[in-house]
């Protein structure tokens, strides 16, 4: 019913609360489709995963403008989050007082989504399990390697791809000189 990138954001944003994971499986599953049929519903919950992973590491004006971006597309977009099998009046509020805390320079602690699907929650629970995580856990504020994961990654592709285009552009600047 739900599809699988979803699954495995809620198992890693409960479980490890690997939010830099959250964030890169449901960006590949939202990119997967079409650009015009793109949901942003995915954005919303990439945008809350990010703004957690910016919160954690005290990069708070990231993660207000991050937080303030999915609130809103809740506000816009009613029924959208319960389509999901979350309690999305719950949700709003969480964020909102999450928000407040952020603006208020209020340290980061764990939160967890209110999930209203109970068959949704026991298949996260049971695949956090498989996964040797505790689901609902707190995050290890310690674990220097989760709170800067942004840092480990290979960016050798990306890097690849910038000076691709780089090199487009210029060689289309020679052309019109």
């Amino acid at each position: 019913m739900y599809p699988k990138a979803y699954i495995e954001y809620l198992v890693h944003f409960h479980g490890d609360r690997d939010y830099f994971e959250c964030h890169e499986l449901l960006e590949e599953f939202w990119k997967k489709a079409p650009a015009s049929e793109r949901d942003p519903v995915w954005v919303s919950l990439i945008q809350i995963a990010v703004s957690l992973y910016h919160h954690r590491r005290g990069n708070f004006k990231g993660a207000e403008r991050l937080l303030a971006n999915s609130i809103n597309f809740i506000k816009k977009n009613p029924g959208s989050m319960e389509e999901l099998g979350l309690q999305e009046e719950v949700l709003a509020n969480l964020l909102s007082q999450r928000l407040s805390d952020i603006q208020k320079g209020v340290p980061y602690t764990s939160i967890h989504l209110p999930i209203s699907d109970l068959k949704l929650e026991h298949e996260c629970k049971v695949l956090s399990e498989a996964k040797k995580m505790e689901w609902q856990s707190l995050s290890d504020l310690k674990d220097q390697g989760m709170i800067n994961r942004h840092k480990l990654r290979d960016r050798s592709d990306v890097i690849a791809e910038r000076l691709n285009q780089l090199a487009e552009r210029q060689k289309t600047r020679r052309g019109f000189e």
